[in-house]
């Protein structure tokens, strides 16, 4: 039986795990929940801009056709101190594919979470160019370059609300569901083979692609003999990708005490790294699930208990 309840749906940061933000949509709209408000950090900013631009189908189309090459052409290179990546190339591209659009004009209420970075305070942006709140929310400190916006240099707002409860709080809806990308570490998300559309052959790569393709995978791998020290290999975004969970998931666990949603859809810190965009699928399916077993789990609490325990 189909809910009709309406929905205040809090969005949390997690690079390529928010894909699974997908999935927990797909399942709330097929099986009649309303949502009514989005709220949401980083990558959670960007998913739920997108759902309430109406352009959610067309995205995860496009997402889930990336290779990990595709996701190195959309890096644009700042070559500057203050960032790795410009982060103008992907928003470009997410102009074109949702068209320009005013949060105002939006068909439910939106905020998207961003971190002021000379005075650390959290900054909510519910007006204005949705693309500029989306740019300033994801701007992950060292990877994207801070973003000027409203007279503020703006980065990711999961540096201080991983999971943005806190502007629903006035929002007059049946559920608040939160959807936590720095869940406990699951077992079996280490076991899962990775995902990815196929890639083209090497032999019909220049040898300038070759070389990309060789420097991504290096991103992910240390190759230094890891055999000597008896230690895991690893990459500079891997390092980074494991540092801004763990900083997240002290404030995330916070945040979630103080504010306590309905409901909490849990997504496994190791599902993926930060920047495995290309394993679109299997997040969005991880996300159905999960959003399956949380929503469930609440329903059979919600049933009264008749007169000896039936």
């Amino acid at each position: 039986m189909q809910s009709s309840k309406t929905v205040s749906l809090v969005l949390g940061s997690g690079g390529a795990r928010g894909l699974a933000h997908i999935g927990v949509i797909n399942y709330l709209e097929e099986n009649g929940y309303r949502i009514r408000s989005v709220a949401g950090a980083s990558m959670g900013a960007l998913v739920g801009g997108i759902w309430a631009a109406g352009r959610l189908v067309d995205y995860a189309d496009w997402v889930q056709a990336l290779t990990r090459f595709d996701v190195f052409k959309l890096m644009d290179f700042s070559f500057s101190w203050s960032g790795l990546i410009k982060g103008e190339r992907i928003i470009e591209l997410l102009r074109e594919l949702v068209g320009d659009r005013d949060i105002e004009s939006l068909p439910v209420s939106y905020t998207a979470v961003a971190t002021d970075l000379d005075s650390g305070k959290e900054i909510w942006i519910n007006k204005g160019n949705l693309f500029d709140a989306i740019r300033a929310s994801i701007a992950i400190p060292t990877f994207f370059t801070p973003h000027s916006y409203m007279n503020r240099r703006l980065v990711d707002g999961g540096l201080v609300n991983p999971v943005p409860i806190a502007p629903t709080l006035n929002d007059v809806t049946d559920l608040t569901i939160a959807v936590n990308l720095i869940g406990k570490a699951s077992a079996e998300m280490e076991d899962r083979p990775e995902s990815e559309p196929e890639p083209p052959p090497q032999d019909r790569l220049s040898s300038y692609q070759r070389r990309i393709r060789r420097f991504i995978d290096g991103l992910h791998k240390n190759e230094e003999k890891p055999e000597e020290s008896g230690e895991e290999a690893l990459g500079l975004f891997d390092v980074l990708n494991r540092s801004f969970d763990t900083m997240q998931s002290t404030v995330a666990k916070l945040k979630l005490a103080a504010y306590a949603p309905d409901v909490v859809v849990e997504i496994p810190r190791n599902a993926c790294g930060m920047l495995d965009f290309f394993r679109a699928e299997e997040m969005i399916s991880l996300g159905r699930r999960l959003a399956e077993e949380a929503l469930g789990r609440r329903s059979r609490s919600d049933k009264p208990t008749l007169p000896g325990g039936k």
